[in-house]
């Protein structure tokens, strides 16, 4: 067993994808038109055929609530691994990209914690 997607709920699909393709530097791999909303994910280049992240829409009401749960007591809706935290949260940075948490060494992890501006906050981690 292995997984196949996971979903982060985005306030707004075409900003999140803006965002997570031209900012993060993943790439679209669907795009299906559901009624007002679409089937839309998004997958890192090095995986093409891996794990996808679907851009979900955040309509049902049990989603904003928890979605502003998370961003207030400061918890990542999802983590993604880099090489270097420093050098990626600085390239994020000189995008634009703000953090919540800068970049935090602890034993053999490294994260920091950003805001993908479509209400979450995302997680890099590198480890050791």
């Amino acid at each position: 067993m292995k997984i196949h997607l996971s979903s982060v709920f985005v306030d707004d699909q075409e900003k999140a994808l803006r965002f997570y393709t031209d900012v993060l530097g993943f790439v679209k791999k669907h795009d299906i038109p559901l009624g007002e909303d679409r089937w839309l994910t998004v997958v890192s280049p090095e995986e093409p055929n891996g794990t996808e992240l679907l851009l979900e829409p955040s309509g049902h009401p049990a989603v904003q609530p928890y979605k502003t749960a998370l961003v207030q007591d400061g918890i990542p809706a999802a983590s993604f691994a880099v090489d270097d935290v420093q050098a990626e949260s600085d390239r994020l940075r000189a995008l634009g990209v703000r953090f919540t948490q800068e970049p935090l060494a602890m034993g053999t992890v490294t994260t920091a914690v950003l805001d993908d501006t479509c209400g979450n906050l995302i997680q890099i981690v590198h480890s050791k």
